[in-house]
């Protein structure tokens, strides 16, 4: 239907799709491969550093000496290979199956940007086309025994990040959010949705928080009074980190040298992570 709202709790209609289990949406991944914990990192709206985010924590499981892989599902939007400094093109195996690329410190990786001949060249794609990414991203890439997959989510609550929800077995998400106190409305958004498709929510991360002065550490919030602490407490969910906006952290993205920041900002995160 087309205004289906894939919640069939609150729904009356008769169709096929209500006697479903939800696990008959799941892709299974390919013959060989295995994927343990498998984590989304979610906004409501786009500009909050949720690349950023998906990037440091990868960069943090890595440095925990797990097997860490992240799949880029902003089809429209990928920045993660430009955080890595990764520019090869993925190939196909002999079975058929994306073979990933590797950063520099082992971290598997799968994005539309190492698809294209070029890498600011468009992608102007339909919604089911961009799902169809999505499941061949998940069940058709040789993933090579990950302990933890971070999923970067496109923001928003339509055909992607439904997708997303639907065809791969989420452990959890992470969401991500900044300080202005209209980020309250959208993050509810973004948390309604997960909660509507049974996903669990495990913390919310504020980014620039804040700028700390480089000569007394005076933290100067620059957005305006954070509500962050406000939204957790209204969800019953942990903060996990409050990032800064740190002049080193953006050129580190922008050389592609994420990966040797000596900065422990998912810290919190991670052993959130771990727990499960």
């Amino acid at each position: 239907m087309s205004d289906c709202t894939h919640d069939c709790s609150s729904c009356g209609e008769d169709c096929a799709i209500r006697d479903k289990d939800p696990k008959d949406f799941i892709e299974k991944l390919a013959d060989g491969c295995s994927v343990g914990k498998v984590i989304g990192i979610v906004s409501g709206k786009g500009g909050v550093g949720k690349s950023m985010v998906t990037s440091l924590l990868a960069c943090a499981s890595a440095k925990e000496g797990f097997r860490t892989a992240i799949l880029d599902g902003d089809i429209t939007g990928p920045s993660i290979p430009k955080a890595f400094g990764v520019s090869q093109s993925l190939y196909g195996n002999v079975d058929g199956l994306i073979v990933p690329a590797e950063t520099a410190t082992g971290i598997q990786m799968v994005s539309v940007n190492l698809m294209l001949a070029n890498e600011t060249d468009p992608v102007i794609w339909r919604g089911p086309v961009l799902g169809g990414v999505i499941k061949q991203f998940w069940g058709e890439t040789a993933w090579n025994k990950i302990d933890y997959m971070f999923i970067d989510m496109p923001p928003g609550t339509g055909d992607v990040p439904l997708t997303i929800f639907q065809s791969i077995p989420l452990d959890g998400i992470i969401m991500v959010a900044s300080p202005q106190e209209l980020v309250g409305m959208i993050v509810e958004k973004a948390a309604n949705m997960a909660r509507m498709m049974r996903i669990p929510i495990l913390g919310l991360v504020e980014n620039m928080s804040y700028v700390e002065c480089p000569d007394c550490g005076k933290k100067i919030s620059i957005f305006g009074e954070s509500h962050v602490d406000e939204i957790a407490a209204s969800y019953q969910i942990p903060v996990l980190a409050k990032l800064p906006v740190d002049p080193a952290l953006a050129s580190a993205c922008d050389a592609g040298k994420i990966e040797f920041l000596d900065k422990d900002y998912m810290k919190e995160a991670m052993e959130t992570i771990m727990k499960l």
